[in-house]
């Protein structure tokens, strides 16, 4: 086997790297760390087969031997390594925080999944005045929706609302204007845990939502995602 197809191998080494990191991560073959490690060194390989593929496309001797195989190094290399170096990017351009709430100042608790984050790294405790000013300054968008609907049309609303973002509901109290749910990410499987509040607010009626991660420092933006995407759907 001549040497641009071991460049190519390495190419497919470094996809298949990025295609089990997540999978496995959801299987619980492994811990999440290790499916980032995986993706990490996925990145290095894909980065190293673009590279080495680049230099010998330089030289015609090797370019005529083997240009299909040296060019298909060279894009799935670099295609592979942007997946997670684009994550990273993401990832440096929003705060290290994982507890997003509309309401920050009091925000909504959780009661029936409490017992589901148990043993989770991730406290269900809000995080207080620094994770509130961290969202403020990323996120000043998300505030308390507001609907001129009473409390009871609210609430059905909100839990319709709630179950159309396929979500897992855990519990719903239309007493107390609660619901709460659990969001599965697509790729790595993460538990992130939602909870609405319903409340009476003049005539009307005020919705708070609330999304925190079980796992990770950083949710790379995706709880102010998710409940952005609620607030669209609930409407107003």
């Amino acid at each position: 086997m001549n040497a641009t197809r071991y460049v190519l191998l390495l190419s497919i080494l470094a996809v298949l790297l990025l295609l089990v990191a997540g999978p496995g991560t959801r299987l619980e073959w492994w811990d999440f760390r290790t499916g980032f490690g995986l993706m990490r060194w996925a990145a290095y390989a894909g980065l190293a087969a673009a590279a080495v593929a680049l230099v010998m496309l330089l030289v015609p001797r090797i370019r005529r031997a083997g240009i299909a195989a040296l060019l298909g190094a060279l894009v799935i290399g670099v295609g592979v390594a942007l997946v997670p170096l684009n994550g990273m990017r993401q990832a440096k351009k929003v705060p290290p925080i994982h507890d997003i709430s509309t309401d920050t100042r009091h925000p909504p608790g959780f009661v029936a999944i409490l017992r589901l984050r148990a043993d989770a790294p991730n406290p269900a405790a809000y995080g207080g005045p620094d994770v509130a000013r961290a969202q403020a300054e990323a996120y000043p968008d998300l505030r308390t929706r507001r609907m001129g609907l009473a409390p009871d049309r609210a609430f059905e609303r909100a839990l319709a609302t709630a179950r159309n973002m396929d979500w897992e509901i855990v519990a719903t109290d239309p007493a107390s204007g609660r619901i709460e749910a659990t969001a599965t990410t697509l790729w790595f499987g993460f538990k992130d845990d939602v909870v609405i509040r319903v409340e009476p607010d003049g005539g009307g009626s005020r919705v708070d939502v609330r999304s925190v991660s079980r796992v990770g420092k950083s949710d790379v933006g995706t709880n102010a995602r998710r409940i952005r995407a609620y607030l669209k759907m609930l409407g107003n």
